[in-house]
């Protein structure tokens, strides 16, 4: 995300940011392998599609995600609560984070059962949310001692939320990623829209070592089977539900309502209105 943008810095890293967006369809989170995030939502409201899950925040709701990649997305709702995101991030460096605790975050062997979380935003950090706020307007203020004092701080509160044993477990935990099967991340996200690029990103290879994999997995391309499923959810739609054509195209994958109509019409040889008149019938 980066559009109006403000930060400040530890040892030379972005440790505390606030940015402002104009709203969009999808973007990925820039991919930094060592860092884990936590971000506040000032204003709007957005959606995080990771390898497994698909998940909406808004400023009740925190984003706590380990370093892993995926998509910022919004749903045609949610661009209608705002003109544009703001966010207030807090980023999470394995290096600083050993300094500011002198300990080493691989001696602890805690886990968690999650990639990417909602969080209650409740008052408590709310106070520290508004606190970074000054900063970040004021950045004047935030001496090196201020800002090692708030990321101490926020990682107290995290712990406190979490319920997680000590500050070196829940630090240990955010840089252990959950990894998901191939064929779940596929299933996962298979009415998403996602291009085969898009895919290969969330997967974590290049476009052509995710075209081997799939050929491999599901014994076709990934364009031929993608899409074979994406019509037969249409046909179950149209058959059972009263749905507009519209919004089965949409919750099927399908970028457009002429693109639906004109594949679901080369592969079933009549259109969706007419599949659904020949079932009422």
């Amino acid at each position: 995300m980066s559009h109006g943008k403000k930060v400040l810095t530890y040892k030379n890293k972005i440790v505390f940011e606030k940015v402002q967006i104009p709203y969009f369809k999808r973007m990925p989170k820039i991919s930094h392998d060592d860092e884990a995030c936590f971000m506040f939502i000032n204003e709007g409201e957005f959606s995080v599609r990771t390898p497994s899950e698909f998940i909406s925040y808004n400023k009740e709701k925190g984003l706590l995600a380990k370093c892993i990649d995926f998509f910022f997305e919004t749903t045609h709702i949610q661009r209608t609560t705002s003109e544009y995101v703001e966010v207030i991030g807090v980023l999470l460096h394995p290096t600083i984070l050993e300094e500011l605790f002198q300990f080493d975050i691989k001696k602890s062997n805690h886990k968690v059962d999650y990639n990417v979380i909602q969080i209650h935003v409740n008052e408590l950090m709310t106070n520290f949310k508004e606190s970074l706020n000054i900063l970040l307007d004021n950045p004047e203020l935030a001496d090196e001692d201020l800002i090692k004092t708030k990321l101490k701080e926020f990682v107290l509160l995290m712990c406190k939320t979490q319920n997680a044993p000590t500050q070196l477990d829940f630090l240990s935990a955010m840089f252990k990623r959950d990894t998901s099967e191939f064929s779940t991340i596929i299933n996962s996200n298979l009415y998403s829209n996602l291009s085969i690029d898009e895919f290969s990103h969330l997967c974590g290879m290049s476009s052509s070592s995710f075209k081997r994999k799939f050929k491999n997995v599901f014994q076709q391309s990934p364009k031929r089977y993608m899409l074979k499923m994406k019509l037969e959810k249409a046909c179950k739609a149209l058959e059972s539900s009263q749905d507009r054509i519209s919004d089965i195209a949409y919750n099927c994958g399908f970028e457009t309502i002429s693109t639906f109509n004109r594949s679901f019409k080369k592969q079933f040889g009549k259109s969706p209105t007419e599949y659904r008149l020949d079932v009422i019938a």
